[in-house]
């Protein structure tokens, strides 16, 4: 049984929107390191020639980010909160340093999965967010503090396919090195003081991840749902360097980071879904960013010119986004004293999808090029949609 230290007096205090605003973008710095690679995939490749390993560099620092998930950012709920996010910016910092000196793909593919394993910092960010944040006003933080997220995995792509085009895809990590020692003084000096929530040990609390996905049957459905609708979101950025690069667009790594810009306007969906889910109650969301995730799809597969891709990605944003609030609303409601665990499963969850879509991407576009990735990303739309009404028909059968 856990023994619980209430934080009664970090609650009390509350959150100001500052501080709120100063963790988003934090963890929206953290985020970004695991999506430079995506618009410089062709640049990372050709410096390892023959090589088709290189090529699985998102997939495998996707892959990084659910093991951190999984391994560390349960720590949340046992070590103090600002000591475990500073030492993992720093652990960043080192990562990054080694993905820009590698020498070979073997050390790039293990500096990428060092690199996604200790990104997971934005994750200890979250659930610390919403410790301090007043229960009536937890879905707008949430919502605000993941549309930084977002911001960062946006604005990354167009940063690194700007620098790589400039500089090359080296020059993108050593500069990113010292943006995660700047995160790691900024969460020391401005970030309050905590107690754990828990005195389990850390093997105790590896193992409750088990009870807490077998206790709530809340938390795997958003689980199941999200991890659907993010294979499909990355399954859309993993091959858009690919697919810009064919003759028909005749574009390279810069132009492909520019569409991260374009998605900065799906990020308005996470604070809005987050003021409403705080309203009305976050489940008609997520049905709802399911629905639009399929259409953006559609979009994608019927309409495969610029001013399609560009409608798709507001699409697909603004779906996936405010899905993924409306479903951490609904998780960090379960169990107050585990939020850390609860978001280990759900964002471990999210985000093997994610490396799960990126290697599926990957395959579809070498078999069937656009058409096929397309046809994949309405399939899991599909799956995802399935799954809420699943969701749906039990909720309504036990209320009965």
């Amino acid at each position: 049984m856990e023994n619980i230290t209430a934080n009664t007096d970090l609650v009390a205090r509350g959150l100001s929107k500052p501080m709120t605003l100063v963790m988003a973008v934090v963890a929206g710095l953290a985020v970004a390191n695991i999506y430079y690679n995506q618009p410089m995939l062709g640049l990372m490749a050709s410096d390892f020639p023959g090589s088709g390993v290189a090529g699985l560099i998102p997939t495998v620092t996707l892959l990084g980010y659910a093991l951190g998930l999984f391994l560390l950012v349960p720590l949340g709920d046992i070590i103090e909160r600002r000591r475990l996010i500073v030492i993992q910016f720093f652990l960043l910092a080192i990562a990054l340093a080694i993905t820009a000196m590698a020498p070979s793909v073997f050390i790039l593919v293990i500096a990428s999965v060092l690199v996604g394993a200790s990104a997971t910092v934005a994750q200890q960010i979250v659930p610390f967010a919403v410790h301090l944040a007043p229960s009536e006003k937890r879905g707008a933080v949430v919502g605000t503090v993941l549309a930084g997220i977002l911001g960062g995995i946006l604005l990354s792509r167009s940063l690194a396919g700007f620098i790589a085009d400039m500089s090359g895809w080296r020059e993108m990590f050593w500069l990113a090195a010292p943006l995660a020692i700047i995160g790691a003084m900024t969460m020391a000096l401005t970030l309050p003081h905590s107690k754990p929530d828990t005195k389990l040990r850390y093997l105790q609390l590896l193992k409750s991840l088990t009870n807490l996905w077998m206790d709530f049957a809340e938390l795997r459905w958003a689980a199941i749902t999200q991890a659907i609708l993010f294979a499909a979101f990355s399954a859309f950025w993993t091959v858009l360097a690919l697919l810009l690069e064919q003759p028909a667009y005749n574009m390279g790594p810069a132009e492909a980071g520019l569409f991260g810009i374009v998605g900065l306007a799906g990020i308005l969906a996470a604070p809005i879904a987050g003021r409403i889910a705080d309203a009305k109650g976050p489940h008609s969301i997520v049905i709802t960013g399911t629905i639009v995730t399929l259409f953006s799809w559609i979009v994608f597969g019927v309409w495969p010119t610029i001013p399609g891709l560009i409608a798709g990605v507001l699409l697909l944003d603004f779906g996936v986004q405010s899905a993924l609030v409306s479903n951490q609303h609904i998780i960090y409601a379960l169990k107050p004293e585990a939020r850390a665990r609860l978001n280990t499963i759900f964002i471990g969850s999210m985000f093997l999808g994610g490396a799960t879509g990126a290697a599926m991407a990957t395959t579809a576009w070498n078999v069937g090029g656009w058409i096929g990735v397309s046809a994949l990303g309405t399939v899991l739309a599909l799956l995802a949609l399935a799954a809420q009404i699943r969701a749906l028909k039990i909720r309504t059968s036990k209320q009965r």
